[in-house]
């Protein structure tokens, strides 16, 4: 595949995949998950490659979730809401190598989904955390937010979700969102000391381990499907519709005219 959304590189065991929209915040669209798709099978599948690192170009962004401008009710691919997002999420739990999310700004929306299930994440000091799904009129029912719990516990999540406020790298940290915070200037040289140490570890014993820790929470793959059948529906909605037209337009969505 030739990539237009994404870079790809090897380097010395590490596989590095940078989603390349810093014009668009690194939001995704549906050509975006689909080289994301190919690029994980890519390096998952490669025996040279021991651990993945999961990044966003620029300085500003490591992902803020679905494209806005692709959004026309459903996203502008396949799947069930025109984005593979599933399949990506479900994709980056499944390859049998740690997969290292380096945070080097807004982790928002689906870009926050996307940090939360790599195995390991390693944030900027100036790294943003946040939901913004029911400001837009989206959610992510799924590994976004039963997998999101067992990460931050009930309580955190449901504030996540709910009240889409922004949380900063220190307040990630001790939410255990994420495993290292550092300055911006050393967050490539952190995450080259955390790749060099998995490199010294047992592939396999490290793909094992991973499968345990995946099979405890593989079920929440079953109740995403069953809301992502409900979010298509949910698309298709003049009130979801509001909250895509008012981001658009840069107003206050009025989401309770439209709720049945």
């Amino acid at each position: 595949m030739n990539y237009e959304d994404i870079l790809y590189d090897e380097n010395n065991g590490v596989a590095t995949i940078t989603i390349n929209r810093p014009d668009r915040y690194n939001a995704f669209r549906g050509q975006t998950c689909m080289e994301l798709l190919d690029a994980f099978h890519r390096a998952g599948w490669n025996k040279d490659i021991g651990v993945i690192v999961f990044t966003g170009a620029g300085e500003k962004a490591f992902c803020t979730g679905g494209d806005q401008g692709a959004h026309e009710g459903q996203y502008d691919g396949r799947g069930l809401i025109g984005l593979p997002v599933e399949e990506l999420q479900r994709l980056i739990r499944e390859v049998p190598k740690p997969v290292i999310a380096r945070v080097n700004g807004f982790a928002i929306g689906g870009g926050h989904v996307l940090h939360v299930i790599c195995d390991l994440s390693i944030a900027s000091e100036t790294a943003v955390f946040g939901q913004v799904g029911p400001k837009v009129g989206s959610v992510d029912p799924g590994f976004g937010t039963a997998y999101l719990a067992r990460v931050v516990g009930e309580k955190r999540a449901r504030e996540i979700w709910y009240l889409c406020r922004k949380y900063s790298a220190q307040q990630a940290l001790e939410w255990g969102l994420v495993n290292a915070v550092v300055p911006p200037e050393q967050l490539d040289a952190e995450v080259q000391k955390w790749c060099d140490e998995i490199l010294e570890k047992s592939p396999t014993a490290l793909t094992i381990a991973k499968r345990s820790f995946n099979a405890d929470s593989d079920n929440i793959a079953g109740i995403g499907a069953l809301g992502m059948q409900a979010l298509s529906l949910y698309y298709d909605t003049e009130e979801s519709k509001e909250g895509v037209n008012a981001f658009r337009e840069k107003r206050k969505p009025e989401f309770r005219k439209y709720s049945k």
